[in-house]
């Protein structure tokens, strides 16, 4: 079967289903919009469509949706398990895989031991987060992954049963009645761990068999990957996760590894049954067996060491094929998951830690008003407290509330390590870091419970990215911080998301560049090992893109202990619902990773440095223009849905951050989900033009060629331009009030703007969009027809909407639901939305 047999199918026996559920007569109908939708992109007269759709009741409306979003759920899976095909039979070192990485390691010169030196002092970490981008319900999710494993045979029986799963899907609720609670975050999150594992003893193996090839002799190099979760620690903005949340999801991390530990060495048992030397029997099996009963009496045990001595020994006795196959998944699990599964990180907001260590120094009677001291008195206060070891509050008496939910969280991962291991806990990341002070705070907090902790700074605006260095310079100077930090690694976590939306998509990348180069020096001057933690997201104008190239076009000689990246929302399932796709995602992160961090650091051209210093600053300053144009509120306000995305029950953190309504409180996600429903895609790309003309095209195309970095931009800027969709953001623009001009003439220029861009891009890269990646202009194309009339059906709901309450605050009871269900078909139609 192929890809357009495969959708050809799953679209007729959708259309069987709609027939026989809501009558042939909404079957032609769905047909009839199809066919008015095409013509109206033709360039043919749209008033068909208009009045048609206009004439249609709410619940007709909603079954509209309904049908169109099931079918580009039906595509997504499709296109997946196309992908699945063609790798299960590509064959020999594919591009962007490990034995590709290994070959091209050589190549720059790298021997043997320096390619396994490498692979050893890097680390790959992936850490899930909880981000509202992923609105299908488990259930909904279920059903599909049923639908995709029948397509893989097709069968007559297996035919049928897509067709029952489709059925159900139809008479499935779509959205959640209630938000979803931190544990099912939890929950959703840790469903793909499962996946992931049937992936990682594979791509251990691949590993081996390259390096030999490559190299000509064996490696016990361990896969250079690790897991980690914010979900159940970030606080940040969320009330919801509060101690017995942190405890849950905690106790949660340590079933799941228990079961996964349990079953692995069952299977290890059955396989590993040879006798050992010296007629010693059962003598694998009997350590198996100790693992086994120790793990499943909740013990925390030394899984490493022991499983590491039996692979020793059935080398040592010959049996090499058995521990590189039959021992080597549960190795590797065990080295990846161990009983703590994921690390969790603890994530607070730095206002609200600097005033929980303020209430604990008051209370104590050590400073009664810290926060109105200045920073260097600060730094006096917190450096000494730390060269001291008492505790600020008396032991075994309670904490006042404020700082039970400050202190709590850090109480519950130590409670955790002496259970599951060291690795139960992550790091505790301080948001919005803007000062060493707030690096320091949370060490004051983590000593009231006898824990070490290493706090990770989290740069976000554009001027904390520009204060980044000197900030981490004045923390490793301290003789203080240095003794906490030991010989560990310094985490730097830089945030795409508010970087973006404070100064635009290149003044944003380019800060981002500058700081990370920064940052390294500084580390090495100070003889700090490093590791940048990049906050990104699906979408690109928060850092999204595919991961390899993103990981390539980081600033050579950044990459010291590896990296760590985000994932979340859409991302988990796109990349790990199948182990063929976890399999492919994770080798293409590694090959991104080994090369990236092969590359020494170098001195990039001045006129390269300086064009792109003198873009950012063109890019922004027009960015914030428009940002901050009295009429830019109003008008995002009127042509996205920004306030039926506030709406949706996607996710347990609030849309905004605490305070009064604004652009600066809106949190990044909900932003650039806006911009994605009325395909405008704004944050991923708007200034880019004025950037490219403070440049110029000769210039501009020499740096495409020569510098990752800057054709990682440009093609990150081509995707969402290519995804962006004039015909579809004009349909918004008609929400405008009649009367308001001002706001017409700012859609009208955003139009223009678009159109510039587009040039301006094309002519650096010398080639039309996307013609470097035909299979994705040919996704996008093939997709608008489909997409077209939810974004035509969610135009009509909004003016009716917005009409009959007289504005946005309020949604009639019929209408809430379809409205609601056209969010979420457009993320399915369009992806990467957050």
């Amino acid at each position: 079967m192929s890809l357009n047999e495969d959708v050809n199918l799953l679209g007729r026996t959708l259309g069987t289903v709609l027939s026989e559920q809501e009558g042939p007569e909404f079957l032609e109908l769905v047909e009839r919009v199809r066919a008015l939708v095409r013509q109206a992109r033709a360039g043919g007269d749209d008033a068909p469509l208009r009045e048609l759709l206009s004439g249609v009741d709410a619940h007709t409306a909603e079954n509209l949706v309904r049908a169109f979003t099931l079918y580009f759920q039906l595509v997504n899976l499709a296109e997946e398990y196309e992908r699945v095909r063609v790798l299960q039979a590509s064959p020999g070192p594919r591009p962007q895989s490990l034995g590709r990485a290994l070959i091209e390691l050589k190549e720059m010169g790298l021997s043997a031991e320096d390619a396994e030196a490498l692979i050893t002092r890097v680390d790959l970490g992936l850490t899930f987060t909880a981000h509202p981008t992923e609105m299908r319900r488990r259930t909904v999710r279920g059903h599909l992954v049923d639908v995709a494993h029948d397509i893989q045979s097709l069968t007559p029986a297996a035919v049928e049963r897509i067709a029952a799963h489709i059925e159900a899907l139809w008479s499935t609720p779509e959205l959640r009645r209630l938000k979803p609670t931190v544990q099912d975050e939890v929950k959703g999150g840790l469903s793909y761990v499962s996946v992931i594992a049937q992936a990682l003893p594979a791509l251990q193996q691949e590993l081996r068999r390259a390096f030999h090839d490559v190299y000509g002799r064996d490696t016990q190099a361990r896969l250079p990957v690790s897991f980690s979760s914010w979900m159940g620690g970030d606080r940040d903005g969320n009330p919801f996760v509060t101690p017995p949340a942190t405890h849950e999801a905690l106790a949660t991390h340590r079933e799941r590894a228990r079961e996964l530990m349990l079953s692995s060495i069952i299977q290890a048992y059955a396989d590993l049954s040879q006798e050992g030397l010296e007629d010693d029997h059962d003598a694998y099996r009997r350590e198996l067996r100790a693992l086994h009963n120790a793990v499943q009496g909740g013990e925390h045990v030394e899984l490493l060491p022991r499983l590491e001595a039996l692979d020793a020994r059935l080398r040592q006795d010959g049996q090499t094929r058995s521990a590189d196959l039959l021992l080597t998944p549960l190795l590797t699990l065990a080295r990846v998951f161990g009983q703590h599964l994921v690390s969790l990180d603890l994530r607070e907001h730095s206002a609200l830690t600097g005033a929980a260590v303020a209430a604990l120094l008051a209370e104590a009677g050590v400073e009664r008003d810290y926060l109105a001291l200045p920073e260097h008195a600060r730094l006096d206060l917190l450096t000494r407290e730390l060269r001291s070891r008492r505790p600020l509050w008396p032991a075994g008496t309670s904490l006042p509330e404020d700082l039970e939910r400050a202190i709590g969280p850090i109480r519950e991962v130590a409670q955790a390590t002496a259970v599951s291991g060291p690795r139960a806990f992550g790091r505790y990341i301080v948001s919005m870091a803007e000062s060493v002070s707030d690096v320091l705070e949370p060490l004051l907090l983590a000593r009231e419970v006898g824990f070490a902790i290493l706090p990770v700074p989290l740069f976000e605006t554009l001027d904390d990215l520009e204060r980044a260095p000197n900030v981490m310079w004045e923390l490793l100077s301290l003789p203080e911080y240095r003794a906490v930090l030991g010989g560990g690694v310094q985490e730097i976590m830089l945030g795409y998301s508010d970087s973006n939306k404070d100064a635009g998509f290149l003044a944003a990348n380019w800060a981002l560049h500058e700081a990370q180069r920064n940052i390294s020096t500084v580390c090495r001057k100070a003889g700090v090992p490093w590791r940048f933690f990049h906050g990104r997201g699906t979408s690109i104008g928060r850092g999204g893109g595919p991961a390899g190239r993103a990981i390539l076009g980081q600033p050579a000689g950044t990459i010291d202990a590896g990296l760590r990246i985000t994932e979340q929302g859409e991302a988990l399932a796109d990349k790990y619902s199948h182990p063929v796709l976890a399999q492919r995602n994770l080798e293409q992160a590694l090959y991104g990773l080994l090369l990236a961090a092969a590359r020494p650091a170098d001195e990039l051209p001045v006129a390269w440095t300086e064009a792109l210093g003198r873009a950012s600053k063109a890019s922004a300053a027009a960015y914030r223009a428009l940002v901050e144009d009295e009429r830019f509120i109003p008008l995002f306000e009127e042509v996205t849905p920004i306030h039926e995305i506030a709406r949706l029950n996607i996710a347990s953190r609030p849309v905004r951050r605490p305070g009064p309504p604004s652009l600066s409180s809106l949190r990044a996600i909900p932003w650039v989900m806006s911009w994605t429903q009325n395909r405008a895609n704004l944050p991923g790309w708007y200034g880019l033009k004025e950037g490219l003309e403070a440049i110029g095209p000769a210039l501009g195309s020499e740096m495409y060629q020569g510098w990752p970095f800057f054709r990682s931009v440009l093609d990150n800027a081509q995707m969402s331009l290519a995804k962006s969709d004039l015909l579809i953001f004009e349909e918004y623009a008609r929400l405008i009030n009649v009367g308001e001009t001002g706001r017409t003439a700012l859609a009208a220029d955003l139009e223009a703007a678009y159109r510039a861009t587009v040039h301006a891009v094309e002519v650096v890269v010398g080639a039309e969009l996307l013609s470097a990646e035909p299979r994705l202009k040919r996704s996008i194309e093939l997709r608008n027809p489909y997409i077209d009339p939810i974004h035509r059906l969610q135009v009509e709901l909004l003016r009716r909407s917005r009409g009959l309450e007289g504005g946005s605050a309020g949604m009639p009871t019929d209408l809430e639901r379809p409205l609601l269900l056209s969010v979420q078909g457009i993320s399915a139609g369009v992806r990467n939305t957050g």
